[in-house]
């Protein structure tokens, strides 16, 4: 891609996600992820209706009057994008690409996460680790993401998420949240879920496209599988096929949300053909 075509698309993104952080997000963003702790702020003096148990005794004897101790939300955070760049991302027969929309949600995040003064990392997998992008803040860090999210080339095609969470758990020793962003397209993976989530605040966010659970009536169709390179051939004018193909596409669901609740980890599911503002803001008030 030529660096100037680069840049657009780059401007064109944050210009569309940064304001979305700014008017939508933030704020929702702040109160769904809380921060470590809370952290000493200052001493004042005693108000009707304060907890006694922030009394500091020390300061009330010195000064004959009674004072307690103030705290507040200890808020820096470390966000993970966990992104998904394997094959199946360059589906999309709606609105948009599945690797398309995954770029947008993650610019959603990041500008998210510096707005709340949090550092932000980037770990690209396929079956392998691709890329580790370290956490850090501000804005030329979540630009330097978003062009690599546009246009970083994997070298592997297949999807291992257990490899991804094995990453997260053994390299980010600091507690995280941590977005999972992909179809969930993969073997199984829920110890390792189990494990990422014990240790960080997992979060998956899984894409989708309308054809990936709903085969149109159009006759013979070639399907080819991104991942590994299969072809075939299927006559989705046949209702059995088009039934066997949605009951495996439940089947799939089922599997996952099952798993997701197993190991405690909120998730929402994003359409190609739909916004991302009305799952991402259910997701952030849920929590």
């Amino acid at each position: 891609m030529e660096t100037s075509e680069l840049l657009k698309k780059v401007r064109k993104i944050e210009i569309k996600t940064r304001g979305l952080s700014n008017q939508i997000f933030s704020g929702e963003y702040h109160s769904a992820f809380k921060g470590r702790g809370m952290t000493f702020s200052e001493v004042r003096e005693y108000q009707p209706g304060d907890d006694i148990r922030t009394i500091d005794w020390n300061v009330t004897a010195r000064f004959n009057n009674t004072y307690v101790k103030v705290f507040e939300e200890e808020r820096e955070m470390t966000v993970i994008l966990l992104v998904d760049v394997s094959a199946s991302g360059e589906f999309g027969t709606q609105k948009q690409l599945k690797q398309d929309l995954i770029t947008e949600l993650c610019a959603v995040l990041a500008f998210s996460s510096i707005q709340n003064n949090d550092k932000i990392g980037v770990i690209f997998f396929s079956d392998k680790i691709e890329k580790f992008i370290p956490p850090k803040k501000g804005k030329s860090h979540v630009l330097r993401i978003i062009r690599d999210l546009i246009e970083f080339k994997p070298e592997h095609k297949k999807t291992d998420i257990k490899q991804a969470l094995k990453y997260l758990t053994n390299v980010i020793t600091k507690r995280s949240i941590a977005f999972v962003i992909s179809d969930f397209i993969s073997g199984d993976f829920i110890d390792a879920l189990k494990i990422a989530n014990k240790k960080h605040d997992v979060v998956a966010l899984q894409i989708y496209d309308k054809r990936e659970r709903d085969l149109p009536d159009v006759g013979f169709i070639k399907l080819i599988d991104a991942e590994t390179g299969a072809l075939n051939w299927v006559d989705t004018s046949d209702k059995k096929v088009r039934t066997h193909f949605a009951t495996a596409a439940l089947k799939q669901e089922a599997y996952l949300k099952e798993t997701f609740n197993k190991c405690g980890v909120d998730t929402t599911k994003i359409n190609t053909a739909e916004s991302y503002v009305t799952p991402l803001m259910n997701l952030f008030k849920r929590r």
